[in-house]
């Protein structure tokens, strides 16, 4: 199974930008649609994110539509996040699931990476 690693994380401040990479680290994600997916402390992990194997389709939470944008390759899915605001801090995550009709709700998921924080603060 492809295993995958998030990267990019950090502290920022509101309305700054950040962008986060998921990467395999062991087999490729050509054959995989692939989510991001955050949770913040005291709430259920969300989908924030979702791209189809072939990049051609893209589901957003409303929340992040129109400020936040995946994109994918064969090896990286990246999320490049902008305006960010503090209800945006969470643990991120990404995760493989096999090209079934598009869906970005974590029960569709499997084989999750260790998560990456990111962290919006004055």
């Amino acid at each position: 199974q492809v295993q995958l690693v998030e990267s990019g994380g950090g502290l920022v401040r509101p309305g700054d930008s950040l962008t986060l990479s998921c990467t395999a680290s062991r087999g490729n994600l050509e054959w995989y649609a692939v989510g991001w997916f955050r949770q913040a402390p005291g709430k259920e992990r969300e989908g924030v994110a979702c791209i189809t194997r072939t990049d051609r389709g893209t589901i957003y939470a409303d929340s992040v539509n129109g400020r936040f944008t995946i994109m994918k390759d064969k090896n990286t899915v990246t999320l490049q996040m902008k305006g960010l605001d503090p209800e945006d801090a969470a643990v991120y995550y990404c995760a493989p699931r096999l090209p079934l009709a598009l869906r970005c709700v974590r029960t569709d998921y499997d084989y999750w990476g260790q998560g990456i924080q990111v962290t919006v603060s004055s």
